[in-house]
């Protein structure tokens, strides 16, 4: 009987080891390349409340599965002094990024930016996005309407329930750096920068089917 390992497990064991050559080339390899871990939680939820959001337990099972394609994650990348932003946005079976321009880093710039880029998406594919919980997402029942997908919120200081996105933002730091002006992206330069991404090693080619057609 085979066993398995959780990343969980994986990562405590990386993290757990004591300084030295080995410790230090085991986490270069990792993807973010990050020398500490960060904590799971960060004290108290400071970002404000959402009305009417719909928690992510209530999302459906089907999306944990990551066999049925559709379901998305969202999320804004902030540039400097939190001054500037662009969507991302994550299909979680295919891996298909999607980056949005900005206005801004209000909640009308999400909405105008996220519908943008998930409206010409088939509706069969868009059936869920799970978000966090910034105030950027204020608009989500006008973005539900206007898209006809169903929204969800994760936990508060609970990346893992939205990994996918959260792994792919720190990968797509290496196109857009934080302390950065973002605003200067166009939108064909960000296209530019998520059709790169589709052809990186971290996006595994196995997950492309159809939906990598969808904005060619």
């Amino acid at each position: 009987m085979s066993k398995q390992l959780s990343a969980e497990t994986i990562y405590a064991a990386l993290y757990g080891l004591p300084r030295g050559a080995l410790r230090t080339e085991l986490l270069a390899a990792l993807r973010q390349a990050r020398k500490t871990r960060r904590p799971r939680a960060r004290g108290r939820d400071r970002r404000g409340q959402i009305p009417n959001r719909t928690a992510i337990t209530a999302r459906p099972a089907e999306v944990a599965t990551r066999t049925v394609p559709g379901h998305w994650e969202g999320d804004l990348l902030k540039g400097a002094r939190n001054g500037s932003a662009v969507g991302t946005l994550v299909e979680r079976t295919t891996r298909l990024v999607l980056l949005a321009s900005m206005d801004g880093t209000d909640a009308t710039s999400a909405y105008r930016g996220f519908t943008k880029k998930l409206r010409p998406v088939p509706a069969p594919l868009r059936k869920t996005l799970t978000d966090d919980r910034g105030k950027e997402m204020a608009e989500h029942e006008r973005l539900a309407q206007r898209l006809a997908i169903r929204i969800f919120f994760a936990d508060p200081h609970s990346p893992g329930q939205r990994g996918t996105n959260e792994n792919t933002n720190g990968l797509l730091r290496q196109y857009l750096p934080k302390g950065t002006d973002l605003s200067g992206d166009t939108q064909r330069e960000l296209d530019a920068i998520a059709h790169r991404c589709q052809d990186r090693d971290w996006l595994s080619t196995k997950h492309r089917c159809e939906m990598s057609t969808v904005h060619r």
